[in-house]
């Protein structure tokens, strides 16, 4: 028993004078290490009876579990007023430039989807989203795309398993349906038409898939669609709007649009619209009074009759235009890059070399493109 006081009354003082981690750390070592005396107290119990065995057992062990106890606290302690004292030491100003040390960058993406946000906000447009995740209805079938529309083929759709509950928009009950990966941001539009009263003036950007993929495709991609539902709606209010947004786009006003016929399912009638560029040195520059070409760039159209009825709106007294394109495509022609692959490598030196940094905010006053 002396000798048990003895070690705990020298151990427990060294440890709480421990002023430091390192001297904590060799007080364990000294009092809980193979060759410390703990240990050869450790190793006599072998040689005793089991009657003196069975009374010294707990003592050293408790002596043990004692020194154990207290240098972790010890420890504890140290460590907490290492963190005190580091945190009292460091300063971060706040208000000094940011330094020259690596930087993210926004994406030309996430860029493109703020100048539009821009610019239609200045139009009067809303920013509307939707699920990724959609119901057959809501994609197709609301939109005015028959069942033997190649669109709903397997081998452009990603199409998820079959059976899963989903609600019938416009309806209260619920039937089993095909769900998908939204192949345009068009149900968007749908649920909008659903959900909220005319005037309705909306763009739903977001992500969209289709099973395509090479230099200008990728199986996961980014449009941009707008919507317009009003009284007296005609041609002429979506080619302006059309004409206003793509000037201030690229920031030119000598911008050319040219309207060709086309078909869409959900809009009667449709167009393609192109935009005029000049040639310099072989290169392509959207822009021009007279235009050298032209180079399609979204497609639009009066809104489908169908489609107003199936939201539960009335076509005799509603009338709107849609419009949709390619938000990469849009980033690839203003900012002059040749392959959308690119685009998710995640490689900031490509995003520098094309003038992309960390606090890039467009504004109309500023240039949408700053």
């Amino acid at each position: 028993m002396t000798d048990l006081d003895s070690i705990r009354a020298t151990l427990l003082a060294e440890a709480a004078a421990a002023d430091s981690l390192d001297t904590i750390e060799a007080v364990r070592v000294k009092a809980l290490g193979k060759q410390s005396g703990i240990a050869a107290l450790m190793k006599t119990l072998g040689g005793m009876a089991p009657d003196e065995r069975q009374r010294q057992a707990p003592l050293i062990q408790g002596l043990r579990t004692e020194v154990s106890d207290a240098i972790a606290a010890r420890k504890v302690a140290l460590e907490a007023a290492a963190l005190d004292a580091r945190l009292a030491a460091e300063r971060v100003d706040m208000t000094l430039p940011v330094g020259t040390g690596a930087q993210g960058s926004i994406h030309p993406v996430s860029q493109v989807m703020d100048e539009l946000a821009e610019i239609f906000a200045d139009l009067g447009f809303a920013v509307a989203t939707g699920p990724e995740i959609e119901t057959d209805w809501h994609n197709f079938t609301a939109l005015n795309i028959p069942e033997s529309h190649p669109a709903r083929a397997m081998h452009d759709t990603f199409y998820l398993r079959e059976g899963q509950n989903a609600k019938q928009a416009g309806t209260a009950d619920e039937r089993e349906t095909r769900t998908l990966l939204r192949t345009h941001t068009s149900p968007v539009q749908i649920r909008t038409m659903l959900s909220s009263s005319p005037p309705i003036r909306i763009i739903a950007p977001g992500r969209t898939y289709r099973s395509d993929s090479d230099a200008t495709h990728t199986p996961m991609f980014h449009q941009v669609e707008g919507l317009v539902i009003d009284r007296g709606i005609h041609m002429g209010h979506l080619k302006w709007t059309l004409e206003t947004f793509v000037r201030a786009y690229f920031e030119r006003d000598d911008i050319v649009l040219r309207l060709r016929p086309s078909y869409f399912p959900f809009t009667e009638p449709s167009a393609e619209v192109d935009v005029g560029y000049t040639l310099d040195k072989g290169r392509r520059t959207i822009g021009g009074a007279t235009p050298d070409g032209w180079m399609e760039i979204l497609g639009s159209g009066m809104v489908h009759p169908k489609v107003i009825a199936a939201c539960g709106l009335d076509p005799a007294e509603w009338q709107g235009f849609a419009f949709g394109c390619g938000i990469d495509r849009l980033a690839m022609l203003k900012y002059g890059m040749d392959d959308l692959r690119a685009f998710f490598d995640g490689d900031l030196r490509w995003l520098r070399h094309y003038g992309f940094a960390a606090l890039d905010v467009p504004t109309l006053s500023g240039g949408v493109g700053a």
